[in-house]
């Protein structure tokens, strides 16, 4: 259709001109089939002798096209001015797809860029909210675990002091009980008022003995001795030392100390 209209504007000398061309152009185009024909190869000879005349041959051919100055298809200003609008409208029907496709993937890109966008911003706030929540949450277990630690030692110390007072109370209790103090008994035998056993006015409980014994062990550890005088009634260090409680001093004998039990 579009070589009819062109031809129905062309006038009846370009016409003729055109239809001259054509035939001269076909006229070669046969003769130069018929050469290709006649220049054929025998099958019978090496295929690789084929291959390479036929690289010659290409060879030789695309150099003397390179050398060959481009010639116009006619001198016919309306033949060219044809013939330069149809290659034109051709080419701008092209172009035209061409434009229409990129302009269907702009829009497509630009949809996914908003959608990308809008995920990229969610996202972000999720991200935001996320660290933020992380931070709270790092603060008040820095704060808990602090508090929950001196709570911690608070309540076992507390523990520690009421069983230490329940301990005390109980050794006192059964100390007072069955360890009594010492006193003076005015119905001895006078038999045995010859014997030196004078109490001392001075003497101190059992009781008080262990106190000062615990008492120096966990005041002065390097030094846990304690020096006898006669407020410790002698019965009571014996005793202390036989059952293991308490041990003497190595060098000096008028020295005591509470035995470790741990």
């Amino acid at each position: 259709m579009a070589d009819g209209r062109a031809a129905a504007q062309l006038s009846e000398a370009a016409q003729s001109e055109l239809l001259d061309m054509c035939e001269e152009q076909f006229a070669q185009l046969e003769k130069i089939q018929n050469e290709i024909i006649l220049c054929e190869p025998d099958f019978c000879e090496n295929p690789q002798e084929q291959s390479v005349k036929r690289l010659t041959a290409t060879e030789a051919e695309l150099k003397q096209w390179s050398t060959v100055e481009p010639q116009l298809l006619a001198e016919n200003s309306e033949i060219l001015l044809e013939a330069g609008k149809e290659e034109m409208h051709k080419l701008c029907s092209e172009l035209e797809m061409v434009a229409s496709c990129y302009e269907a993937k702009r829009d497509k890109l630009k949809k996914t860029k908003e959608l990308e966008l809008k995920w990229l911003e969610e996202k972000k706030q999720v991200l935001a909210a996320a660290s933020g929540h992380s931070e709270r949450l790092q603060i008040e277990k820095e704060k808990l675990s602090e508090h929950t630690i001196l709570r911690d030692i608070k309540e076992k110390i507390q523990k520690m002091k009421v069983y230490q007072e329940r301990l005390m109370e109980s050794l006192g209790y059964i100390l007072e009980k069955h360890v009594p103090l010492p006193q003076e008994d005015s119905s001895t035998n006078k038999k045995k008022k010859n014997v030196p056993h004078e109490i001392h006015e001075n003497l101190i409980s059992l009781n008080e003995i262990l106190e000062i014994l615990m008492n120096k062990a966990l005041n002065t550890p390097h030094d846990p001795y304690v020096a006898i005088d006669d407020t410790f009634w002698p019965p009571y260090v014996e005793m202390l030392l036989r059952y293991g409680i308490a041990v003497r001093h190595h060098e000096n004998n008028f020295k005591i100390r509470l035995e470790t039990f741990f």
